[in-house]
């Protein structure tokens, strides 16, 4: 007779590969917070990295998850991680490779400024930690690519912060796109929020407290000005973002992918217009204007609210972050309100309520996240080459299937990646 292993509690939550997508069908109340904090062996350990502003409202709203767990906060910024870890009664770390080296943290969220992403993201899945991302993904297609291929190789979970994948609108509206009720698929139109110019360049002490060399880490070592960091100037420089092409764009781009693999269906060809300031601290391009075909659908993607436009030739389906501004051309499939009840089918999207929640299930469920790490990239690679083709002012042409460029000028091939300040690599 064999000897069956038993795997304690840890090597279960360290040991996930890829699997089917499961749908709950129903919230428990222990999922939706209204318990008290599970016991410790139920419990998945988590450490923050990047704890001011959305880092800060996620830890908050997370403490009242049952089986949510935090356990350390890492920031340049001292006040912050160390207020951060008084009120989980955890440990404060300075440089996030010791929060990574604790061998007692099961999960990570990182929601740093844009340029750390990535690279905190390989480094914390190949430490065998599960790994929550805040939008938008990477600052360049390499990076993009790289986190996916790290996932992937190291079979840990990924949760990307397109919250609205958690909201039950949008997932009725994509639902319904999926379901077929537009007929077929021409026109996607997608706004989103603009971003500027102006800022200031002079140079300033570095506040006591912040470790301004870890805070630019791969990105150039630059002149400390408050405004490089603290919004907007966190999204809006081009040497750690490419601004709300991608900072704002990732949601209803995210939106696009979930309801549609017309990105997926053929050549992505890429062009348009914006403006890149010359003169202030924000130089990433705003006011941009793209006309894009993902195969034979037509993507158009402005500035403006928050918003994904589905447009079959049956008619159309808006889904958008704020309740108000859902809507469909046959009232019935209105995604705020639609006409019978869409209950989920054993081929549906995943259905998820709270997106913190959703990642601590998907680890102990070991399954995919409701945003998992392939259809992030699917959406970031979209912002990416939207800006290098204003950039570049070229027509641009991606291959989904072979993942590259096709005959790109030596300028596009140029953007693909950026150079990394030493000691950091992907």
């Amino acid at each position: 007779m064999s000897a069956k292993r038993r795997y304690s509690r840890r090597e279960m939550l360290r040991g996930c590969a890829a699997g089917a997508i499961a749908m709950p069908l129903f919230v428990s109340a222990r999922a939706l917070g209204r318990e008290a904090k599970a016991p410790a062996s139920e419990r998945v350990t988590v450490g923050h990295i990047g704890v001011g502003g959305r880092g800060r409202d996620i830890f908050h709203s997370a403490q009242s998850l049952p089986e949510f767990q935090s356990v350390a906060a890492a920031d340049c910024y001292a006040d912050r991680r160390e207020s951060t870890a008084a009120i989980c009664k955890g440990t404060a770390y300075r440089d996030f490779r010791d929060l990574l080296g604790r061998k007692d943290i099961d999960a990570v969220i990182i929601a740093t400024p844009d340029h750390w992403h990535v690279p905190i993201g390989i480094l914390a899945a190949r430490a065998g930690k599960h790994v929550y991302i805040e939008k938008p993904l990477g600052v360049t297609v390499e990076q993009d690519l790289a986190i996916e291929r790290v996932i992937e190789q190291t079979g840990r979970i990924f949760q990307y912060g397109t919250q609205q994948r958690s909201l039950p609108h949008c997932w009725v509206g994509c639902e319904l796109v999926r379901r077929g009720v537009l007929g077929k698929l021409h026109t996607i139109e997608v706004d989103a929020p603009d971003g500027g110019s102006g800022g200031a360049t002079t140079e300033a002490p570095v506040p006591t407290g912040l470790d301004f060399d870890m805070w630019c880490g791969p990105s150039p070592l630059r002149p400390y000005t408050p405004d490089l960091c603290q919004p907007p100037g966190t999204y809006w420089v081009y040497s750690q973002s490419i601004g709300y092409l991608g900072g704002w764009g990732a949601h209803p781009l995210d939106i696009m992918v979930w309801g549609s693999r017309a990105d997926l269906s053929g050549p992505v060809v890429v062009e348009g217009t914006g403006v890149i300031p010359t003169e202030g601290l924000y130089d990433c391009v705003y006011k941009w204007d793209m006309s894009i075909m993902l195969g034979d659908v037509r993507l158009i993607f402005r500035p403006g609210a928050d918003r994904t436009k589905f447009i079959g030739d049956q008619g159309w389906i808006q889904v958008a972050r704020e309740l108000a501004r859902n809507g469909a051309s046959d009232p019935a499939y209105d995604p705020k309100q639609p006409a019978k009840p869409v209950e989920p089918q054993s081929d549906s999207l995943p259905v998820s309520t709270n997106h913190s929640q959703d990642f601590i299930q998907a680890i102990k469920d070991n399954r995919p996240a409701v945003s998992h790490v392939q259809d992030a990239v699917r959406s970031d690679l979209l912002s990416l080459l939207c800006d290098i083709a204003v950039r570049t002012g070229e027509k641009i042409v991606w291959d989904p299937q072979t993942r590259s460029l096709v005959n790109p000028s030596a300028e596009a091939k140029a953007l693909l990646s950026r150079p990394m300040r030493s000691p950091w690599t992907l």
